[in-house]
């Protein structure tokens, strides 16, 4: 699966990404089990604080023409909005881990058993932030929750494309009106699955 089955369109497109990853990580795990499939911590996955897909860019900022590496000019950038238990090197240790990955942290650390209620209210604000700013054409979400509703509609009423991306599967938490309020829509279960390998019996 490419970057364009749950990205922009067109390549002209000037485009970021933000993704709600701790809901991300949350049901990916519901998902694996609900699958029978091995999900194990690796620089890809720390549960219940984020996930990426090892095949996948982080933001396609580099792309390979001929034996070098070009800046691909309409990807902007990627934030990554997480949470994190644990002291300030822990919530380092997941900083780095993300920024490896190519994307921009946004970390936050959290209470045992909460969601961090910062991870929504910082990826809204950066989400309109770079609308108003006209810093990007389509945004790429990765989130599920009805919450973000009133934010996908009100980024289309500055002109912008909203591409939502996120798990199709019953575990996986998709509220259809968060589906249908998005102008486009990737689900990712296939993809992710595909890195998942079934448990042995």
């Amino acid at each position: 699966m490419s970057m364009t089955s749950f990205g922009p369109p067109r390549q002209s497109y000037r485009w970021m990404m933000f993704i709600d990853g701790e809901n991300l990580a949350i049901r990916a795990k519901n998902i694996a089990r609900a699958e029978c499939r091995l999900l194990e911590p690796s620089l890809f996955y720390v549960p219940d604080v984020f996930l990426w897909f090892p095949k996948q860019s982080a933001t396609l900022r580099t792309k390979l023409v001929g034996t070098r590496l070009q800046l691909d000019p309409n990807s902007i950038r990627s934030f990554y909005y997480t949470a994190v238990q644990g002291d300030d090197p822990k919530k380092a240790d997941v900083e780095q881990a993300l920024w490896g990955l190519g994307f921009t942290p946004v970390v936050f650390k959290k209470p045992a058993n909460q969601k961090a209620k910062g991870v929504d209210i910082q990826l809204t604000i950066d989400l309109l932030t770079n609308a108003f700013n006209d810093n990007y054409d389509v945004c790429i979400l990765f989130a599920g929750d009805r919450d973000y509703v009133p934010l996908v509609k009100e980024v289309q009423r500055r002109g912008k494309v909203v591409c939502l991306s996120f798990f199709g599967h019953a575990e996986g938490g998709l509220r259809p009106e968060l589906k249908i309020a998005a102008d486009q829509f990737g689900d990712i279960t296939s993809m992710f699955l595909e890195e998942c390998a079934p448990l042995s019996t």
